[in-house]
């Protein structure tokens, strides 16, 4: 069989190995692949594995010999799902392999925008704390998250396992989910969105991308929210209006937002939450944990060996 991996280098960029797909048949590694490019080096191929290029319709309608894609990934947004049931090609993903890594890195956003560590250590390596008149000085405002409301949109696993460093920190915690109110883990109460957004000292965005969750964070919602409020979004670019975002945060309405994701990856130079200086913005690098990747590509090749045994798993295409 042949493997084309289109798109490897985020993933493995060389800390890891892929050898174990050697056994299975002839691989060929790409670190990056372009949308003109797609069609000549996955021709031939049996399995492609792919983290963000994108296979669809006109794409696969030209890979007759395509039977399997692996998804370097949770989501399988880029892959046409109707398209590859059609086409009896079976689509597997990674579930849950980053949970702790997004957890954690919602955290550093929180405590980075409530704490300012990096701040006070720029400043202080450039003397400010050695020219002070007293024993300490402060310059932003802290704040202290015991007692504040943590409001969560999605409780999956990512959003479950935040909503356990909330309830660690001493806050209360609300959240916006599918799950009846009886079915709500415990500590964690169950609210609206007007109630989410009024009640909220800080909110972390943790759902799926779809059209009912496309920009729900947008000027309207905002101006529910509390004066003040911190907005996370470890989730999807899109789930936010970015412009209203960075105006918000000029105005002041909002304390901080941090993000690690964005509308376009990487985003355009002009972006306007690039220049507002209370926007907090990683690129793209919660699930790049070195434990978390090694994870991914653990599955990643279990999958594909699954699917060659005849027994595929964590299919996201089944009928």
């Amino acid at each position: 069989m042949k493997i084309v991996i289109l798109d490897g280098y985020t993933a493995n960029p060389g800390d890891y190995s892929w050898k174990e797909l050697n056994t299975f048949g002839e691989v060929e590694i790409y670190d990056r692949t372009s949308p003109n490019e797609v069609i000549e080096r996955a021709k031939d191929a049996d399995l492609i594995l792919t983290n963000k290029v994108v296979l669809k319709g006109d794409t696969l309608a030209q890979l007759p010999q395509l039977k399997y894609i692996g998804i370097l990934a949770t989501g399988y947004n880029i892959i046409d799902v109707d398209e590859t049931r059609a086409r009896g090609i079976v689509v597997s993903n990674v579930p849950a392999y980053s949970t702790d890594s997004v957890a954690q890195m919602t955290f550093a956003h929180v405590l980075n925008i409530t704490n300012r560590i990096e701040h006070y250590a720029n400043q202080n390596r450039k003397g400010q704390w050695s020219a002070a008149a007293d024993f300490c000085y402060w310059d932003t405002p802290l704040c202290e998250l015991a007692g504040k409301t943590f409001g969560i949109v999605g409780l999956g696993n990512i959003g479950q396992k935040v909503a356990c460093i909330a309830r660690a920190f001493g806050m209360r915690v609300i959240a916006l989910s599918s799950k009846k109110a009886e079915e709500m883990p415990e500590g964690i109460m169950k609210a609206n969105l007007d109630e989410l957004l009024s009640q909220s000292d800080v909110l972390s965005l943790h759902c799926p991308l779809t059209e009912s969750t496309r920009e729900m964070i947008n000027r309207q919602s905002i101006e529910k929210m509390k004066q003040g409020a911190i907005l996370v979004n470890t989730g999807r670019g899109p789930l936010v209006n970015e412009a209203d975002v960075a105006q918000a945060l000029a105005d002041g309405k909002l304390a901080g937002y941090g993000a690690d994701v964005m509308c376009s990856e990487p985003p355009k130079a002009d972006n306007p939450l690039l220049k507002q200086p209370n926007a907090f913005i990683t690129p793209h690098i919660a699930w790049a944990t070195a434990e978390a990747r090694g994870r991914l590509l653990a599955t990643a090749i279990a999958n594909a060996k699954a699917f060659i045994a005849g027994k595929p798993q964590n299919v996201v295409n089944a009928l």
